[in-house]
Parts: structure tokens; sequence; C-alpha cells
């Protein structure tokens, strides 16, 4: 099941399935319940990010060709760093490159986001895509002189400006995707193909990723957890290649579909 969230022309929120023919069908009872279709059809007036996440747990250099095109090392343990929920934008929403707290190398990544439908801890890696809700498109966008020179050695600042993790366009229910690690992933910018990967280039596969994250730690429904992303990041390319005003970026993964945001600076 594809599952979008929306707002209709009142501005009250709501999930829907969606159908062949572009429709949507309401959703009874909370996402997590588990959802049932409804023959009422939505009216969609806003495509909202199909999750509000419950935390957004982030993994760097997860790709083999990603951690060699920035000469890193290969991890021996995921690397982890967090965003908050002020960094989630909907599709079609703009990415704002930030100018208040100034940045002008704002970098895009692609990446495959697993949404965990169910408390878990401990979980064992043979049975842990059975906590798994569903996935979705994620840019986990990444303003990289603050990640790199101002951050004071963390990550955090660099990747937790607003909008800085476009969610969407749906979410894709576990069932129709039983292997999260044979999808083709990439990211379009104005029509010219930047990256493009496959999720089985992971360091650490999605069930290798629940079984340490929910080590010792509880996740609860509704965690993101950001996967990584594959080569290609504008900040390995040359010239480098940042985000600019009127950027139109696409991240799409096979199966899910095409999450589409514009590039803004913000208003200040």
């Amino acid at each position: 099941m594809k599952i979008i969230r929306y707002q209709d022309g009142r501005g009250d929120p709501g999930h829907a399935a969606l159908q062949p023919d572009g429709t949507a069908l309401k959703l009874a009872g909370g996402v997590f319940d588990p959802p049932k279709v409804t023959t009422e059809k939505a009216e969609v007036a806003r495509r909202l990010a199909p999750i509000e996440p419950a935390v957004i747990i982030c993994i760097g250099l997860n790709y083999r060709r990603h951690a060699q095109e920035t000469n890193a090392k290969i991890p021996h343990f995921p690397v982890v760093f967090f965003k908050g929920p002020n960094t989630v934008q909907h599709p079609g929403e703009p990415i704002l490159l930030p100018r208040r707290l100034r940045s002008d190398e704002v970098d895009y990544e692609c990446e495959l986001a697993v949404v965990i439908g169910k408390r878990c801890k401990n979980v064992a890696r043979a049975d842990a895509l059975d906590y798994v809700l569903g996935y979705t498109c994620a840019n986990d966008v990444s303003a990289r002189d603050w990640q790199k020179e101002r951050g004071g050695g963390q990550w955090c600042r660099g990747k937790t400006f607003d909008t800085f993790c476009p969610l969407g366009p749906c979410l894709v229910t576990a069932d129709e995707i039983p292997n999260p690690n044979g999808l083709a992933i990439r990211t379009v910018i104005n029509g010219e193909a930047l990256q493009e990967g496959n999720t089985n280039d992971m360091i650490f596969d999605v069930p290798a990723l629940i079984e340490f994250l929910s080590g010792s730690t509880t996740l609860l429904p509704g965690t993101v957890i950001l996967t990584g992303t594959p080569h290609g990041v504008g900040m390995a390319r040359t010239p480098r290649r940042w985000l600019r005003p009127n950027d139109t970026v696409n991240v799409v993964i096979e199966r899910i579909g095409t999450l589409t945001n514009p590039v803004m600076e913000e208003p200040v």
C-alpha cells in the first residue's frame, strides 16, 4: 500500500491510500493500527510529508562508494547523528538555503528512509524487518561549511536547519518491499542525474541498522531512520555542485516514487 498524508480544503490532516488512477481513499484509524482503507475519497488539497517523525536518526558514511569518494575509512560501527523535527519538509515545498546563519555550501543527499511501526528494543537481525511500517524517500540536506568547518566537530549544526529533511512523496508499506537493500536510488537536479546508486551498496543494511540502533535503546513508532547516501554528492564533485536558488531536486527510489522540492533562499 502507498500511504499519503494530506490536508483537505479545510486544512484538516488525514492519511489515505493512493489508488492506481491517482485518487486516494481515506484510511480509518491511525497509520500504526494497522491502516484500513475505506471507500471514501480523500480531498487532497496539499500533500504532506507521509510521517510526523518521533525522532529522525541518521546514518553517515553508509555506502561504500560514497566513503571512497570522500576518502573516508569504512566505519566499524554505524555513524549516527540526529535531525530535529523542524527539518521535515513536505513534497513540493522548498528547501531553504540558510541566510540568517548563512551557508553557501548546501548539498543534496538522496536516502532511503525507514519508518519504525512498532515499539522495539534489542531487536535481533533476523526479526528486524518485522518492526518496519514502511519506507519513503528522504533528502538529507547538508550545509557542508557548517558541518565540516564551523560545527565544532559535530555534524548536527550543518544538518538541522529548517527544511533540511524533505520526506515523501508517500509511505510504501513494508509488505510491498520485502528487500529494502535492492533498490535503485538517485538524485536528479534540473533534469541531470547527479547521484545514481543502489541500496545494495550499504555497508550496514537495513536489518543491521535496526539491530544496532535498538541495542539497549527503545525505538518508538514513528522513528525515522535515514540510511545514508550513495556516491555523487555535490561536495565530492569537480567542480563542487552546491544547491542554488531555482534548482529543482528530485530524489527517486525504485518502488517508492519521486520526491520533488524546489530550492529557494531563506527569507530574512
